[in-house]
């Protein structure tokens, strides 16, 4: 008869531990939601800095170098700003003109790349020492350049390593910008 108080003992213990069991999964699931990760302005410079320098053709006619990106963040308007420094060497002249190039855009989350992208850009400022007349026609024709630049360049690409925790594959959804950088949420791969 000593057996089955054992028995029931045991069998107390072993509920006890996959009620215990239970309790740690379940609070293990409900850290599987939604994150926010905050990326600030110095690693997405990094990024930046990696893609440059770059040159392109404009118009068939100027042959455009940027280089040295400088990114900066403007949260009251929900944007970004990007200043390069740009050399145009038009077919006419034996010099190029050296200057800058400042545009401004609206970042979105593309999941599928998964990156951070930029739309509307809007040329900001163009100056490469040319006649101020020639300047505002760059400026007019360098939102095409801009438009390209942004659609086939990344402002930050996401490492797959940085979008897995805790065995859960998560996909970047949302993004915001804060003064020191963007804060984008991930939620889980479904």
């Amino acid at each position: 008869m000593t057996k089955t108080p054992v028995l029931n003992r045991r069998r107390m213990m072993g509920a006890g531990l996959a009620l215990a069991a239970c309790t740690l999964l379940s609070s293990c699931a409900s850290l599987v939601g939604p994150r926010k990760v905050e990326l600030p302005l110095h690693k997405l410079q990094a990024g930046l800095e990696r893609r440059f320098p770059m040159n392109n053709r404009l118009l068939q006619v100027f042959d455009i170098r940027l280089s040295r990106p400088q990114l900066s963040i403007q949260p009251e308007a929900d944007r970004v700003a990007l200043e390069l420094d740009a050399s145009v060497s038009p077919p006419f002249a034996r010099d190029a003109w050296s200057g800058s190039l400042a545009f401004s855009g609206r970042l979105y989350v593309d999941p599928g790349r998964p990156a951070v992208m930029m739309a509307e850009p809007r040329v900001d400022r163009i100056v490469v020492g040319a006649s101020p007349e020639t300047e505002r026609q760059l400026a007019r024709v360098a939102s095409t350049l801009i438009d390209t630049v942004v659609r086939d360049t990344p402002v930050y690409t996401f490492n797959p390593d940085d979008l897995r925790y805790a065995g859960v594959q998560y996909i970047p959804t949302r993004i915001e910008t804060t003064r020191s950088g963007l804060l984008v949420t991930l939620e889980p791969a479904k």
